[in-house]
């Protein structure tokens, strides 16, 4: 009778064990799983506005995808894109790129870091990142007296960054959660 009550309370912990390590671990499953099907993608429009195909605005989108697959180890997908009308004064800018990030925290600061300088980026507040999840921040941006409205963010599949031209926080961060939904797909 002892032995089996031992027994008995042998399985229940190791079977609690189980499912604590179960719950302890699930989430960063998920997190790793959601990150392997995370894919970039340019779409057609954006958020209403028209893909944009001057040549010398598509040259800047390939340097970006270059920079952008030289800083992400494990790159599996990148995109480098302008959408919108820059004599219209609505220009939107996407780059961003997939692959495992192990610290989406750390990939958020270095990409606000490195942008800084280049963007005049001031007033950089966390922000809901959406149903995508993740870490995301928006700030205003100056570049040769244009006014930017700039949001990243950094989850465990992805890393990226959109500017609009001729904005400001607010007016990016309104449109944030529905920008990134057409730019980063899921499989």
């Amino acid at each position: 009778m002892i032995v089996l009550i031992v027994l008995a309370v042998l399985l229940v912990l190791c079977g609690g064990g189980g499912a604590a390590i179960w719950f302890a671990v699930k989430d960063d499953v998920s997190e790793a799983v959601d990150a392997s099907r995370t894919r970039m993608v340019a779409p057609a429009t954006l958020a209403g506005r028209p893909k944009n195909t001057d040549p010398e605005l598509q040259r800047a989108a390939d340097e970006m995808v270059s920079e952008i697959r030289s800083t992400v180890s494990n790159e599996t997908s990148a995109v480098g894109a302008f959408y919108g009308d820059p004599a219209g004064e609505d220009l939107v800018m996407i780059t961003g790129a997939s692959g495992l990030m192990s610290d989406p925290k750390q990939e958020l600061d270095a990409a606000v870091q490195g942008l800084s300088a280049d963007l005049g980026l001031s007033n950089m507040t966390s922000v809901d990142p959406g149903p995508l999840g993740g870490e995301a921040s928006c700030g205003d941006g100056l570049t040769e007296d244009v006014p930017l409205g700039v949001c990243t963010w950094a989850d465990r599949g992805s890393v990226g960054l959109i500017v609009m031209f001729f904005s400001s926080r607010a007016d990016a961060q309104a449109e944030f959660v529905t920008i990134r939904s057409q730019i980063q797909q899921r499989d």
